[in-house]
């Protein structure tokens, strides 16, 4: 069994609306009222901590007394047309983040900005789909949804969110069955790029869209639209809704290749194979870094990851140091001379002329099988580097 989510669009009445602009205002307001009081704890408390006289932060179980006692003061006693699950989800996602940074896996909580990304709110219980509608605690109307696909399993739970772009939508949480994609013998190995997405053992090749690239001249355009209305005007709220489509169009655009590419790499291969990437180091790197971000190559691998938990294949990634563009497929010499300007190029030692690209691909789906096999480590391809220098 399996957590699965499915994406829906919801289209509420301006009553409704309103309601959810609530939601999405008091969920902000008790995370970042929490945050604030664990934060002036600390501070007012810091050298009794250090001494461990007292503990050293509040936890759930003080916050969710003080949601009681603040739903019961005449200053917030709005808290009240708010679903009280929903409010103790804040407080436990507020416990969960401050685990996370004790335990040095994120940095330090940060507030909810009102204008942020994306508004959203977690209903935990009494969630209830009918034809197209969806209910739940203080929309027991039920909210309009368009199902552009079947909802599947058990229903465990449900996001509401809300993007820049003024658009709504439910994200619902199901237990599913998922079942195993009969196993093949087909392996491969992948070459990410920008010029072409990804570069197959089996050369097969993955264009790139580019959609932040193809619609930068439309983005361009309403930012400059934007940056002429006068603040606080409606006229500004307007242009900046126009700019929040074209960002949201990109997204959706680069999402439904990306799904598209993984969906198919996992149908089709057992094994997938490719490099251990340094995005981050990359991305310094300012003449690429626009083209590498459009690429969005993390997703992509996450996408491919959780995909292949799910329908039984593998994911093996090589050392990110291997030289899968500059080694020969066929004798193994290293051309250290080579640049990126190269996308052709002859070995010098056996004369076998090779695509960049494709050449990459055929090397890292071998050193892929090695490493799974046992006889393909790291050191065997610093080994092969230092004997082509010398």
């Amino acid at each position: 069994m399996q957590i699965k989510s499915f994406k829906y669009r919801l289209y509420p009445t301006n009553t409704q609306k309103a309601l959810l602009s609530k939601h999405f205002g008091a969920t902000r307001f008790v995370y970042n009222y929490f945050l604030a009081q664990r934060r002036d704890y600390y501070l007012q408390h810091k050298e009794d901590i250090q001494q461990k006289n007292i503990k050293g932060s509040l936890n759930y179980y003080d916050n969710a007394k003080e949601l009681t006692q603040l739903k019961k003061q005449e200053a917030t006693t709005w808290l009240k047309e708010i679903n009280a699950q929903s409010l103790q989800v804040c407080l436990k996602d507020l416990e969960g983040a401050y685990r996370r940074f004790f335990n040095k896996q994120s940095q330090f909580p940060k507030f909810k900005k009102k204008h942020g990304s994306t508004n959203s709110f977690r209903v935990p219980q009494h969630v209830r789909v009918e034809e197209n509608q969806i209910f739940f605690p203080k929309f027991k109307e039920g909210i309009k949804v368009k199902f552009h696909r079947p909802l599947e399993g058990k229903l465990i739970n449900a996001t509401v969110s809300r993007n820049p772009a003024g658009h709504y939508f439910v994200s619902v949480s199901c237990e599913v069955e998922i079942v195993h994609y009969e196993t093949t013998n087909k392996n491969v190995g992948l070459d990410l790029g920008i010029k072409d997405f990804a570069v197959c053992s089996d050369e097969q090749t993955f264009s790139n869209p580019k959609p932040l690239k193809t619609l930068e001249k439309r983005l361009a355009f309403r930012q400059k639209q934007l940056s002429k209305k006068q603040k606080g005007s409606q006229s500004r709220n307007k242009a900046r809704n126009q700019v929040a489509k074209v960002h949201n169009k990109i997204r959706n655009q680069r999402h439904h290749f990306l799904h598209q590419a993984s969906s198919k790499m996992i149908h089709e291969n057992q094994v997938i194979i490719l490099e251990d990437l340094n995005l981050k180091g990359m991305m310094k790197n300012h003449k690429l870094a626009k083209a590498i971000s459009d690429s969005s190559w993390s997703r992509f691998v996450t996408f491919l990851e959780y995909k292949a938990s799910w329908y039984g294949r593998d994911i093996v990634k090589i050392d990110r140091w291997f030289p899968s563009s500059k080694m020969c497929g066929n004798c193994h010499y290293i051309h250290d001379e080579l640049t990126l300007k190269d996308r052709h190029w002859t070995c010098p030692e056996c004369n076998t002329k090779h695509d960049r690209d494709l050449n990459a691909s055929k090397n890292i789906l071998t050193q892929g099988l090695n490493l799974l096999s046992g006889s393909g480590t790291e050191s065997d391809t610093k080994q092969k580097r230092e004997e082509a220098l010398t």
